[in-house]
C-alpha cells in the first residue's frame, strides 16, 4: 500500500520540470494528474470484486508487474502522451491493487482495530514518501527525470517476489464463483452496509479533495506564490500534508469514536482555512503549520471511515467494497483538481486556491453534520 501511493505522489516534484521542458499549461497539469485517477477508478470497478474470487495475492503480483511496466513507462517519456500513457497504465495497475491489498491487511489483522489503522495509514506514508524521495534525487541526484521510477521499479519487482515466497497460511481466501462473473462491473456495496456507505460518503471527498490539489497544482502554487524553487524542499512541503497523518490517526485511536470525528473534520476544515490565509499572505510558515494541521485530520478522519467500513461488511464482500471507496475517494482525488487547473487558466492561482479552500472548508461542515446525523439515526434505530 504504501509503494502503490508512494508512486501515485512521485510525479509531483517532477511536473514543474515536465513544463519547463514540455511547455504545457496548468490545465494540461492537472488533466496529466486526472487521467491515472480516471483509468484507477475503471479498473477498480472492472475488477473490484477479482481478489474476492481467485485470491489477493494473484491479483497483487499481476498488478505490481503492470506497475512496474509503467514505471518503465515514466522513464522513456517524451512529451505530454508519452507522460499520460505512463499515468494511465499505472492508473490501471494501482487501481487493480488497491482494493485486493486493503482486504488482504483486513484479512490478516490480529485484532478487530489494527487492520484499518494500517490500509489508512499507508496511503498517507506512501504520498508522504513518494513526495520527498523524488524531490530529493530530483534536486540533488543524477537523472533527476528518470532516478526516481527506477527506484519505484527495483521496489515492485522485490514486493512481487515476497508475496511469491509468502507462506501458504497467509495467504487470504478466493470464493468458488466464475471467474467471467468477477469481471462483471459491480457499483455498489451488500445492501445491510449502502445506509453506511452513503452516509461517509460525504467523508470521503472532504478527506480527498485537498489531497488532489496539493498534489497537482501545489508544486506550481510554491514556485509562483510562494518563492519555492528547489524540488526537495517542494517535496518535503508536499510531504508535511500527508506524513503527520497516520501520526494523528494512532494519537487519536484512544478518544471516544465522536470525540475522533470531530477532532478530524474540525483539524481538516482549521487548516484549509489557515491555507487561505497562508496563500493570501505569502506566508510559507504558516502553510506549513496549516498543512500540518489538514494532513493530521486528513488521517484521523479517513482511519475512522475505513474502519466503519471493515466493521459493516463481511470478508467475502470486502475487497469490492473497498475498491468501491477508493473508487469514491479517488474522484474527489482528481475531479476537483482538474477544475482547478482549468480556473487557473482563467484566473489568477492565488484566485483558485482561495476558492477551492473556501469550498473545502464548506464541504467539511456537511461531512461532519452528517456523520454526526448518522450517528444519531444509526442509535435510534438500535434503541
Amino acid at each position: 500500500m504504501v509503494f502503490l501511493l508512494a508512486a501515485a505522489a512521485a510525479p509531483s516534484p517532477l511536473y514543474p520540470v515536465y513544463q519547463q521542458a514540455w511547455g504545457f499549461s496548468a490545465f494540461t497539469l492537472t488533466v496529466i494528474f486526472a487521467v491515472y485517477v480516471v483509468a484507477l477508478v475503471v479498473a477498480m470497478l472492472l475488477l473490484g470484486s477479482l481478489p474476492d474470487v481467485i485470491g489477493r495475492r494473484p491479483v497483487l503480483i499481476g498488478g505490481l508487474l503492470v506497475l512496474a511496466v509503467s514505471m518503465l513507462l515514466f522513464i522513456h517519456a517524451s512529451d505530454v502522451s508519452g507522460l499520460i500513457a505512463a499515468r494511465v497504465v499505472q492508473g490501471i495497475a494501482t487501481g487493480v491493487c488497491t482494493g485486493a491489498a486493503t482486504a488482504m491487511i483486513v484479512d490478516l489483522q490480529p485484532n478487530p482495530q489494527i487492520g484499518s489503522v494500517v490500509s489508512g495509514g499507508a496511503s498517507p506514508v506512501g504520498l508522504a514518501l513518494g513526495a520527498a524521495v523524488a524531490g530529493a534525487l530530483v534536486q540533488y541526484a543524477p537523472w533527476p527525470r528518470y532516478l526516481i521510477y527506477w527506484v519505484l521499479f527495483a521496489c515492485y519487482l522485490v514486493l512481487i517476489l515476497a508475496l511469491a515466497a509468502l507462506p501458504r497460511a497467509q495467504r487470504a481466501q478466493a470464493r468458488s464463483e466464475p471467474l467471467l462473473d468477477a469481471l462483471r462491473p459491480r457499483v455498489g456495496v451488500p445492501e445491510k452496509a449502502r445506509p453506511m456507505f452513503i452516509a461517509i460518503v460525504p467523508a470521503l471527498l472532504a478527506t480527498w479533495a485537498p489531497c488532489g490539489l496539493y498534489l497537482s497544482l501545489g508544486p506550481s502554487m510554491l514556485q509562483e506564490l510562494l518563492d519555492v524553487h528547489n524540488h526537495f524542499v517542494v517535496g518535503l512541503i508536499l510531504a508535511s500534508f500527508f506524513a503527520p497523518a497516520p501520526l494523528a490517526t494512532l494519537a487519536a485511536a484512544r478518544l471516544h469514536p465522536t470525540t475522533r470525528r470531530l477532532t478530524g473534520f474540525g483539524m481538516l476544515g482549521v487548516g484549509v482555512a489557515l491555507t487561505i490565509v497562508a496563500v493570501l499572505t505569502k506566508s510559507l510558515a504558516l502553510y506549513l503549520v496549516a498543512s500540518v494541521l489538514a494532513g493530521a485530520g486528513f488521517g484521523i478522519t479517513f482511519s475512522l471511515t475505513m474502519a466503519t467500513i471493515a466493521a459493516a461488511t463481511a470478508a467475502r464482500d470486502r475487497a469490492k467494497t473497498f475498491a468501491l471507496t477508493f473508487a469514491v475517494a479517488y474522484t474527489a482525488f482528481s475531479v476537483p483538481a482538474v477544475l482547478a487547473g482549468l480556473a487557473a487558466q482563467h484566473w489568477h492561482l492565488r484566485s483558485t486556491f482561495v476558492v477551492y479552500g473556501v469550498i473545502e472548508v464548506i464541504v467539511v461542515v456537511v461531512a461532519a453534520l452528517a456523520a454526526q446525523r448518522a450517528q444519531h439515526t444509526q442509535k435510534g434505530v438500535t434503541a
